[in-house]
């Protein structure tokens, strides 16, 4: 049974420069998740698969603007530009990402009354991904984790995956942050470490 499994974290078009949510530097993610690929048996990714109508989207709060927050089925919710939306381009992988390793993709964020930062449950931890469950069916005890964003979904990614049980290993050149403000980023490794997570080079993985 598999004992480790990287997770990869929305690595998708939006995500990346001159994407809809751009994540800066977001593409130098690409080369280590590959290098990554290679070293495990188990290659899982997260994806964002927003309606066109989600809830999180500053366009649906006429009088909001992208970066304020507001309540969203009982959640602050910060506001995003649309992106990820279901079949865009900008919803799909990265091209240059070795996908044929990618043993499943786990679609997230697709309820337009709450939005999921996670790759395993909503941001009101009311519904699950199924990937909790895939993972420990496949004896997966150790989980590595990599992708966009660092102060988002890479973050709330791994802190589940921890409270779920799962020895947790982030990726720290693997992936990259947001920072709608410049401390998000560090400010989220040392939420990390505090909970626990190990933070690692791809140095030390490969």
């Amino acid at each position: 049974m598999t004992q480790s499994a990287l997770i990869l974290v929305d690595i998708q078009n939006d995500f990346l420069p001159g994407g809809a949510l751009e994540v800066p530097d977001g593409d130098e993610v690409i080369l280590v998740a590959n290098q990554l690929i290679a070293g495990f048996d188990l290659v899982v990714a997260t994806q964002d698969w927003h309606p066109i109508n989600h809830g999180s989207f500053a366009s649906q709060h006429p009088g909001h603007e992208v970066g304020e927050s507001v309540e969203l089925a009982g959640q602050q919710q910060i506001l995003w530009p649309d992106h990820c939306i279901q079949t865009t381009f900008g919803s799909e992988l990265a091209s240059e990402l070795n996908t044929n390793r990618i043993q499943r993709i786990f679609p997230k964020g697709t309820d337009p009354l709450i939005d999921s930062y996670s790759g395993f449950f909503d941001n009101g931890h009311r519904r699950a991904t199924g990937l909790a469950d895939f993972l420990k069916a496949e004896g997966v005890r150790r989980v590595v984790i990599g992708g966009l964003a660092t102060d988002y979904c890479v973050k709330f990614t791994a802190m589940d995956a921890q409270v779920l049980g799962f020895e947790t290993v982030l990726v720290q050149d693997g992936c990259r942050g947001v920072n709608l403000s410049p401390d998000d980023t560090s400010d989220a490794l040392k939420s990390m470490a505090a909970a626990g997570i190990s933070i690692s080079d791809s140095r030390q993985l490969i």
